[in-house]
């Protein structure tokens, strides 16, 4: 292959909704003892972390857009075909199942081609770009639900102490639960300068690929070095820390309290960069039964949430010692969460309770859950079903955020009703040859 272009150009590849005539429309049975053949798609980074999770199974494809990187890990697996175009992972027939581990704006054109291509799809949080892929995303697993399982990467949801606060939260240890605080103390650094000078394309790198469905510009090092914490500042490319660290934590609610879509949503913070994510926010998410999410993160988010929890926990557990966390605020008490302990307040009014049964099994392991379900084992639980509708939840508010208003939510008819011109954020444009088909 040549280094520099994929056998798959844009105008072989257009729409991507090539994929299905590309490769049958349901992977071959699977017995339970048999091996997937796996395309891992973003194989460096959080991708090496995935790859290791899925080891066990056929490496069949390593896809990378970094060169040097498929020449490390392939001394790994030294069977595994490589390529720079995760385009060839989804055609090729003889492939089973993808692990995208990408830079967000390929996350659902690489899974939508892929269960098109009837392949299962493991993919990195968070599982979309825009609500509307988060949409697309929902249904295209419904139309291909039976024949393929789906897993998004929200490792912490197979913890054992999220089981437990979700167990609690059910079994009604503090009734019924109005609010869900959420919370993540990183924020974004400064982007600088909007559009980076131009810098010689190294020969190691598929800067065509890496682009992707964004809009294209000459190449410079600064908008992909240094991973997640680099691009994932800029819209074009990420979705901030809501659309990152809110895929895990904000999880813990959505799991707990049984929820689906909101009905409104505000966003506090910054006056919207139309370049970079906001620094810290306040978001706020209204939904049936009187219930709200909030969620904190930078700086002035932190000062906000423990200025509304610290009174309710007491000395009970201090807010500020807590970078991540959760908290449920029920008619009888507080639970405050986060990967690793849950605290119940008042301390007094808990001293003598008696913890709810296990009512959760444990886990097979997070990505086991996704093994077994590819080959029939029932259905993992950060399906594409349940992870699609927290994604589509979370990124309403980057939207909100965007828009500078509160937003009306119609779930239904996937549209916002107050604000006509705020649909328009829903999704994006995608650069010629790069565009997913609806």
């Amino acid at each position: 292959m040549n280094k520099n272009h994929s056998q798959y150009s844009r105008r072989k590849f257009v729409g991507l909704g090539l994929a299905s005539a590309l490769a049958p429309s349901a992977v071959r049975a699977q017995s339970p003892n048999s091996k997937l053949n796996i395309g891992i798609i973003g194989s460096g980074g959080r991708g090496g972390a995935n790859l290791n999770g899925v080891k066990s199974q056929t490496i069949h494809t390593l896809c990378d857009i970094n060169r040097n990187v498929l020449k490390s890990v392939q001394a790994k697996f030294k069977g595994a075909r490589t390529t720079t175009d995760w385009r060839e992972v989804v055609a090729n027939p003889e492939i089973d199942a993808v692990v995208i581990s990408t830079a967000d704006h390929h996350h659902a054109p690489a899974a939508i081609a892929a269960m098109r291509a009837g392949k299962h799809v493991y993919c990195e949080k968070p599982l979309a770009h825009t609500v509307q892929e988060a949409r697309w995303m929902q249904e295209e697993y419904a139309k291909q639900k039976g024949k393929i399982a789906t897993q998004m990467g929200t490792q912490i949801h197979a913890g054992a102490n999220y089981r437990r606060a979700v167990e609690l939260i059910q079994a009604g240890a503090i009734g019924k639960v109005k609010e869900a605080h959420v919370w993540c103390n990183r924020t974004i650094n400064s982007v600088g300068t909007a559009v980076l000078e131009e810098q010689p394309v190294p020969d190691f790198f598929d800067w065509d690929v890496w682009l992707g469905p964004a809009a294209d510009r000459a190449y410079n090092q600064g908008y992909w070095k240094g991973g997640n914490l680099n691009w994932n500042r800029r819209w074009e490319f990420g979705n901030g820390v809501p659309g990152d660290m809110g895929s895990h934590l904000i999880d813990l609610a959505w799991w707990a309290l049984k929820l689906r879509h909101p009905t409104r949503v505000a966003s506090e913070g910054p006056d919207p960069d139309p370049v970079a994510a906001a620094p810290w926010q306040e978001i706020t998410w209204d939904h049936p039964g009187d219930v709200k999410v909030k969620w904190y993160h930078g700086p002035e988010g932190m000062k906000r949430r423990s200025a509304i929890l610290q009174p309710l926990v007491g000395k009970d557990t201090e807010i500020n010692k807590w970078g991540i966390g959760v908290a449920f605020i029920g008619e009888e008490g507080v639970l405050v969460s986060d990967y690793g302990k849950n605290v119940l307040s008042p301390s007094d009014k808990f001293k003598d309770y008696t913890q709810p049964k296990q009512t959760i099994a444990p886990s097979a392991g997070h990505y086991n859950e996704w093994l077994k379900a590819c080959r029939g084992e029932g259905e993992s639980l950060c399906n594409f079903d349940y992870s699609g509708t927290l994604i589509e939840h979370n990124l309403l508010g980057n939207v909100a955020h965007l828009a500078g208003k509160v937003l009306d939510w119609d779930a239904k008819n996937f549209k916002i009703t107050n604000d006509e011109a705020a649909n328009k954020l829903l999704g994006k444009e995608y650069r010629k040859g790069w565009e997913i088909n609806s």
